[in-house]
Parts: C-alpha cells; sequence; structure tokens
C-alpha cells in the first residue's frame, strides 16, 4: 500500500514539474528514479542512506555502498527541482527544502532523516 502511494506521489510531483513540456526529458528522468527505487528502498532499509534537509539523498554513515546509484538520484532530483524553481519564480535550494519536508512527511518507520538544523535522527 505504501508503495502504491510512493509511486502516486512521485508521479503527480513530477507531473506537475513536466506537464507544461519544461523538461524534454521528463519521462526518461521520471524512469529511471522509479527503476532506482527498489535499490534506495534497500539502502534505507539497511540504514545507510537517508533524506537530508535539501531533499537529497546522503549517506548517514562511513559505509558508501551504491555510491552511484545514490549520486545517479540526486542528479535527477537536482533537474527536478531546477525545473520547479524555474517554472515557479524561485531557487533549488528552496523547492529542495519543500520537497524534503514532503519526504519526510512520507517516510517510513525507521527510515533516516535530516532535521532543519541538519541534526540526524530516525522517524518513528
Amino acid at each position: 500500500m505504501k508503495k502504491k502511494l510512493y509511486f502516486a506521489v512521485l508521479a503527480i510531483f513530477l507531473f506537475i514539474v513536466f506537464a507544461a513540456g519544461a523538461f524534454p526529458s521528463a519521462k526518461e528522468i521520471r524512469a529511471r528514479m522509479l527503476a532506482r527505487l527498489p535499490e534506495i528502498k534497500v539502502l534505507k532499509d539497511k540504514g545507510l542512506v537517508g533524506e537530508n534537509n535539501n531533499g537529497f539523498l546522503e549517506f548517514v554513515g562511513q559505509q558508501k555502498e551504491k555510491q552511484d546509484v545514490v549520486a545517479a538520484e540526486n542528479q535527477d532530483r537536482k533537474m527536478v527541482y531546477e525545473a520547479i524553481a524555474k517554472q515557479q519564480g524561485t531557487t533549488l535550494e528552496l523547492v529542495g527544502k519543500h520537497r524534503a519536508i514532503q519526504i519526510s512527511d512520507k517516510a517510513r518507520s525507521g527510515e533516516w532523516l535530516q532535521d532543519a538544523n541538519g541534526k540526524w535522527y530516525q522517524k518513528k
């Protein structure tokens, strides 16, 4: 059920960003992000990565498994955030911070999150 909700939220999020054709590779970005989702879930379940307060994945410990997956996800998120910022006349940083709040609201129990002050905690 939560997986379906996540996909629905992601689909709505990406649709809003790209509805006006603001980004020619929207379908490709969406496909890449959806394809990476299972690997990201595993990394989160292992407690290796969390969601930082800027809307990006970040390693929370010394072990950095699947760095390529995390880097690719963050690059795609950055492109999405830039497109939203351009559409809304704001900054990438502000879009990322708003997205971080959305992500933390939907995070599962036990996932690592970073609060506004930069402190890491596990969602209860």
